[in-house]
This record gives structure tokens, sequence and C-alpha cells, in this order.
């Protein structure tokens, strides 16, 4: 086989898809560019310990002296984004950022237990036993009581289990995420009982920039995120926070930057870094419009699948306040079937869990998990959504094969939005160079 064909082909494959994959989206060409400019960061090393700020103060390699102003000012732009004092941008991955911050937390806390949503409910793998929180740090982890009707962690069930349990720390935020988490209740309870308070916003980063989502560090202590989902950002993770002025929280703060450089990360892959700059202006100078847009279409596009009669989730909710619609497709065959058919037309999700379904299911869930963040990238306004739904209403149930052709034409050739068309554009508004 040859790698480089085969990577020419999985391009020009997914160019003429519809991707509605919930964790995935596409950077700009500004960013493309940022990513190139950085081919030689992506030679180097930066070993060394920062400030709560993000700003190196130690590095152990020489030929540092770009690279720590490079860091410094990503996470300066980081800061302006999100209004923090704390940030660390070296995590290499939404789990990586995850697993720095429960380490990080365990070690000050000496808890052995954590809260988070559970699998079928939406969590997500590493907030569970079966995952990192469980095999590589060793916690225990309880879940919130889950309102299925509701669709969300459940306020008073919860309540009691966090005093029962009195975890080291609880963790908001789920890959199955259509509605903000009761945080403004539940945080409080958890502050009560001692534990420190962790959102996973990987999937919402670029609704939280946008505003367009509840403002998670109104009411948390931390939050950890992947850098490329709603956040359109280069592969990576990150860990935000407010913590000036709360010594607990300041020392919270460096043993989640310990837990990342020695305990976890020695490369923390410096190309991106001018990547994710670009990213965050981004998100100051559209985020915004494009987060609303995000949801716009997100609700577009359950109403449109609610009218053509599938079993879309949240009917008495708005369906959704984020960029997903879930579905339940057990009538269709399941959640592997209707997810491999809908290939077949070019148009590509997930199979989901759903709430009301078991371990064990994951093979072959009830649901199908629909995002909506990579095509209003690409220029979707609501009557392009609906119009895409309906395509994938009718692959459904007709001949997947005939409706791939009108996918391929309908996604081609589409220029990113909410984004700069090239780095010069995104450089007119950064700081003149010194």
């Amino acid at each position: 086989m040859n790698v480089v064909d085969l990577a020419r082909k999985h391009n020009g494959y997914r160019e003429s898809c519809a991707n509605l994959i919930a964790s995935e989206n596409v950077t700009s060409p500004a960013v493309e560019e940022a990513y190139g400019l950085g081919k030689d960061l992506g030679h180097r090393y930066a070993e060394g310990e920062n400030e709560v700020a993000g700003h190196p103060v130690s590095r152990h390699y020489q030929g540092q002296r770009y690279i720590k102003q490079v860091e410094a000012a990503t996470a300066d732009l980081l800061h302006e984004v999100f209004g923090t004092d704390f940030v660390e941008p070296r995590a290499i991955s939404g789990c990586n950022a995850n697993q720095a911050a429960f380490r990080g937390l365990t070690d000050l806390s000496h808890k052995s237990m954590m809260m988070a949503v559970a699998l079928p409910s939406g969590g997500h793998i590493s907030h569970d036993y079966a995952g990192l929180a469980g095999q590589m740090i060793g916690l225990q982890t309880a879940n919130f009581a889950y309102d299925e009707e509701a669709m969300n962690i459940d306020v008073e069930g919860s309540k009691e289990i966090i005093r029962a349990t009195k975890p080291g720390f609880v963790v908001f935020g789920a890959s199955l995420f259509p509605f903000p988490h009761p945080i403004e209740e539940l945080a409080p309870v958890a502050r009560e009982v001692g534990a420190f308070v962790v959102y996973d916003a990987a999937h919402v980063l670029g609704l939280v920039a946008g505003g367009q989502f509840q403002q998670p560090l109104d009411h948390v202590d931390f939050v950890t995120a992947s850098t490329h989902k709603t956040f359109p950002g280069p592969q990576g993770g990150v860990i935000l926070g407010r913590v000036k002025g709360d010594e607990r929280l300041e020392r919270a703060a460096r043993g989640i930057q310990r837990a990342v450089f020695p305990k976890s990360v020695s490369n923390h892959h410096l190309r991106r870094f001018p990547a994710l700059g670009v990213t965050a202006l981004e998100m100051l100078e559209f985020g915004e419009g494009y987060a609303s847009m995000v949801v716009n279409n997100a609700k577009a596009a359950a109403e449109t699948l609610h009218d053509e009669g599938l079993n879309v989730l949240g009917e008495d909710l708005g369906f959704t306040e984020s960029h997903q619609v879930v579905v339940d497709v057990r009538e269709l065959g399941g959640g592997t079937e209707v997810a491999e058919r809908l290939e077949e037309a070019r148009i590509i999700l997930n199979k989901n869990l759903l709430p009301y379904d078991e371990l064990g299911e994951e093979a072959d869930p009830s649901g199908i998990r629909i995002g909506f963040q990579e095509v209003t990238r690409l220029g979707f306004d609501v009557a392009d959504t609906r119009y895409l739904c309906r395509l994938l209403v009718r692959a459904l149930r007709g001949e997947p094969s005939a409706v791939k052709e009108e996918v391929t034409e309908f996604v081609k050739d589409r220029d990113v939005r909410y984004g700069f068309s090239s780095l010069e554009e995104a450089e007119a508004h950064l700081p003149a160079p010194d």
C-alpha cells in the first residue's frame, strides 16, 4: 500500500462527505498557514516549568528564545477569550487534559473518589472507572443521578450522592451534551464536602467562547477541553481556571501543571501553538456569530428530523441547546446500521449510547449523535441544514447510494467561514511585531 496515495484518497473521500460527527471540525486557511509556520517548532522540545498564567518560567533545553514567547503569547490569547488567569495549554489532547486535572486534584485532595456522568448518560470514557480515571489514576467513580426525560443530571438525587460519597472532585460535562449541566445548583454542594469542581468542555468550548452556552468558569474551579471540536483549532488540549487570590486553587493549579510536566507530557507538540493562538484570535473576532449559527443549525436540524418522523430526543425541551442532536434509531435498525447506511450516502456521523441503554451495548447502541459545528464552519445556514437533513432521511428510508451524488454536490467547493482567510488577515488583528 502507498501511504501517500492513501492519504490523498482519504482527503478526497472526506471532502466529498457531509461531516456531522460532533467531535470534529475544520480549521481556517489562516490556522492552516499558522500550523505551517510552526514547521520548525514541530522538531523542538521545550521541557520545563510554567507560571500559573501559562508563561514559561524555565526551560531545560537551549534554543528557546522565541519558543517561550510563542507559548506566552498563545496563553495570553486564551486568557483574553475566556477571561482566565490560569491556563495550561501543554496538554496534547482532551484526555490528557483530564488526566492531568484528575491527577493533580487527587494528589491535593488525597481522596480516591470522583464523581461524573455515567457512560450511557453521555459521560466520557476518561471520566470512568474503565478508562483513565480508574485504570490509570486508580480512582473509584460515582455517578450523578440522571433524569432520562430531562436528558440531564438530576439535581436533588445528585446532591444526596455528593454528600454521601464526599468525592475529591466532581466532573460536569459530557460527550452526549445537548443541554447545559446544573453547575450553579450542584457546585456549592460539592464545595460543601470539600470537593473541587471540574467541567469537561471538550465538546462545547467553542460555544462557551462564543457566549452561546453556559459559562462554566463563573461556577466551577477548572475547565478541561479539547481544542478541535466546537473550538475549531488544531488537535490538542487545554486546562483553564480563575485561581488568583485563592490559595487552595493556586496550589491545585500548580499541581495540575506538575501533572502535565513532568508526569504525563515531555514534548508538548509545539507546532500547534501558533495555530492555537490564531484560533483563539478567530474566536475573539467571530466566535459569537459562529456559536450562534451552530446552535441555530442544530435546532433547525432537530426540528426537521422530527417533522420527517424521526425520534429526536428532547422535544419538550426544544431538542438541543448545543451543537448536538440526539436521535433514537432503534426502529431503523439501531445506531450501528444507521451510521453505516448513512456513510454509504456520504453522510458521516456516529452511533451513540442513549441514557436508557445498558453498558455492554456500545457495539450497537440505540442512538446516533449528530453535530453541526463543522458544516456551520463550511457556510451552512438554516436552509442548508434543513436540506441536508431531508437528504439524510431519504438515505435512511430509500437507497443510500441514490442520495450520495446529491450530498457530494451539495458540500463541494465550500469555503471556511467564521475565520480569517489568510495569516496576513489574522496578523492585522494582532499587535505590531517588535
